[in-house]
């Protein structure tokens, strides 16, 4: 009999369980990052302002468990719908897999290791402001 070679990120998203869609996270923070949409012409404009449970060293949430209780404008992405995809990066794991993508070569569940998102330079270590730090007009100032 032939084994099932599906892996679990290969499946869609509705089917995954908590641990896997857990799993799915490359860990790069991008979707920690406070983010703008231009009211003209729709693009998302991400900066490197971190909400303020964002760990720059770990690149994780210092909080996670009560993040949505925390941070009232924190998304659970288990609850997104189509069009709150667009807010995430192009690289995320969660969009590419809602888009019908396949991971990239660098994500955890491919490559093995946790660093391959940092050394690929995907993620946000180190490169982060928190929002405690910078007045909300300022915010843009700091675009990527």
């Amino acid at each position: 009999m032939k084994e099932n070679t599906i892996k679990f990120w290969q499946q869609p998203l509705n089917t995954l369980t908590q641990s896997e869609w857990e799993q799915l996270c490359d860990g790069c923070g991008q979707c920690c990052m406070q983010k703008f949409e231009d009211e003209d012409t729709g693009e998302i404009l991400h900066t490197r302002i971190a909400c303020r449970l964002f760990d720059d060293d770990t690149c994780a949430c210092s909080d996670y468990k009560h993040r949505l209780l925390r941070v009232p404008e924190c998304l659970d992405m288990r609850t997104f719908q189509a069009e709150h995809y667009a807010w995430l990066p192009e690289t995320c794991a969660y969009r590419l897999r809602f888009e019908g993508k396949s991971l990239l070569p660098w994500h955890p569940l491919i490559s093995g290791t946790q660093e391959s998102v940092h050394q690929a330079a995907i993620s946000m270590r180190g490169q982060t402001v928190s929002e405690d730090d910078v007045p909300e007009k300022e915010w843009l100032d700091y675009s990527l």
